[in-house]
């Protein structure tokens, strides 16, 4: 049984604030270790529950977050950008299961450290009509792959937009947001063991059952809110993307991996306008 692990940082115990996703400062490097520690966690979960391989794939900013040294040395760790799946970098190796650690609530929404991809850049995603975050788009991404979401973690505003899209998945909530950057959180130790647990779970009761096929691409469209009409003329120079409005933009694609490599080119274009 092979597991990707997709491993964020906003949805983290004790991560509040914006200084600790960011690195260059005593914060992020705390915080980092927690997020590795998370993963580890994770990892540790999934060999319990009879994994037989498992990828960790760093999925926070430049990809370049966590610390392979205090990892599971069971695991595969994929790190760095740019990637082509972004952050289901992994799914190329066919895992079956999917966890996704540390993630957090969409834009605009009322979670802890909320944004989806690029805060700088978008405000609001849509695919086939309907508001998405990180978690939607990733986890359209796995079951185009033919792989199961089963376990996820993060604040309670991203447990509840989230499990529509997964019911029978597995939410362990680490913290409960109070504003963007506030919260209760757990410990770090309680919600790793949390984890670890969960993926224990997830894993045993996954083990033996039949691999997903991997679906067939349908056509996906993406509406896209920015931040500024600079970023909007700048995104509609791609003759794929429609102008609707001063802030929006629309383009099909035939599969969410197509929707999501456009969303990660949009998002690195956005850089030239910081």
């Amino acid at each position: 049984m092979k597991v990707l692990i997709s491993v964020d940082i906003e949805g983290v115990a004790g991560v509040v604030n914006p200084e600790q996703t960011r690195a260059g400062n005593s914060e992020y490097e705390r915080a980092r270790r927690w997020m590795t520690l998370e993963a580890n966690a994770a990892i540790e979960g999934a060999f319990a529950g009879g994994a037989t391989h498992v990828w960790v794939n760093d999925s926070h900013g430049g990809f370049r977050n966590l610390l392979p040294d205090m990892l599971d040395a069971r695991a595969n760790v994929i790190l760095g950008k740019p990637r082509t799946l972004g952050m289901m970098a992994g799914l190329e190796y066919d895992p079956q299961l999917v966890f996704m650690i540390g993630y957090h609530a969409m834009a605009q929404s009322r979670g802890m450290l909320a944004h989806t991809i690029n805060s700088f850049a978008f405000t609001h995603v849509k695919m086939n009509g309907r508001d998405v975050g990180e978690a939607g788009l990733y986890g359209a991404l796995a079951s185009e792959y033919g792989a199961r979401v089963v376990l996820l973690s993060g604040d309670d505003v991203f447990a509840e937009e989230t499990k529509p899209l997964f019911p029978e998945a597995t939410f362990v909530i680490t913290k409960h947001a109070t504003g963007y950057a506030s919260g209760s959180t757990l410990t770090p130790e309680r919600a790793c063991a949390a984890i670890r647990q969960a993926a224990t779970d997830v894993a045993t009761s996954h083990a033996g059952r039949d691999a997903l096929q991997r679906a067939t691409p349908r056509p996906v469209d993406i509406e896209l809110r920015v931040q500024s009409t600079a970023l909007a003329d700048l995104f509609g120079q791609m003759p794929s993307l429609e102008r609707v409005d001063g802030v929006t933009l629309r383009f099909p694609t035939p599969s969410v991996e197509h929707a999501v490599r456009t969303l990660n080119c949009l998002s690195a274009m956005s850089f030239m306008l910081r």
